[in-house]
């Protein structure tokens, strides 16, 4: 599964708990985490491993944080590469997490069963902010953290995505995207 978002969308923080939740189902998981790298330094804080504590002390999860190192498209040089030395290390489940979203950072689609586009539900002009390119890429857009105070805007977001992909050109004849 690829997985992008918006910076503060729960990524995270939603592959721990979905992690785990397969871990419990007697699933391996690997996680490949992408972050981007400065374009001065060339360094990368690699933080996303540090979100995730509990699943990095799961002895069926292996959680590998990678540096963009100036690649373009939200993932590594490398990330098919390593998608297929995890599938071939028997991980039956393979989570690919973006740098995060933007018009063009999508390349995980090709390499992944499903990609799904994670977006909190309140953010301001939600449709505007994720452009075109990433939507007609996306499998499943899923609203992350609608509760509480959020479920009105989670619904409004929700409606809004339904709306707007019904405009886009279908990329499968079996499979429509859902929201």
């Amino acid at each position: 599964l690829g997985l992008s978002g918006p910076p503060g969308a729960g990524k995270s923080t939603f592959i721990e708990c979905f992690g785990k939740m397969l871990t419990e189902r007697k699933h391996k998981v690997s996680v490949l985490a992408v972050d981007p790298s400065s374009s001065t330094s060339g360094g990368s804080l690699l933080g996303d491993k540090t979100r995730m504590t509990e699943l990095s002390r799961d002895m069926n999860a292996y959680i590998r944080p990678s540096p963009t190192s100036g690649t373009l498209g939200g993932v590594t040089r490398t990330t098919n590469e390593a998608i297929l030395l995890c599938e071939g290390g028997g991980y039956d489940v393979v989570l690919v997490e973006t740098v995060g979203v933007g018009q063009s950072e999508f390349a995980v689609a090709d390499m992944v069963d499903m990609f799904i586009l994670l977006l909190p539900p309140a953010g301001g002009d939600e449709l505007q902010g994720i452009k075109r390119g990433i939507i007609e890429m996306a499998d499943l857009v899923a609203i992350n953290k609608a509760d509480g105070d959020l479920i009105v805007p989670a619904r409004r977001i929700q409606a809004e995505y339904i709306s707007a992909m019904k405009l886009l050109r279908k990329r499968s004849k079996v499979w429509r995207p859902k929201v």
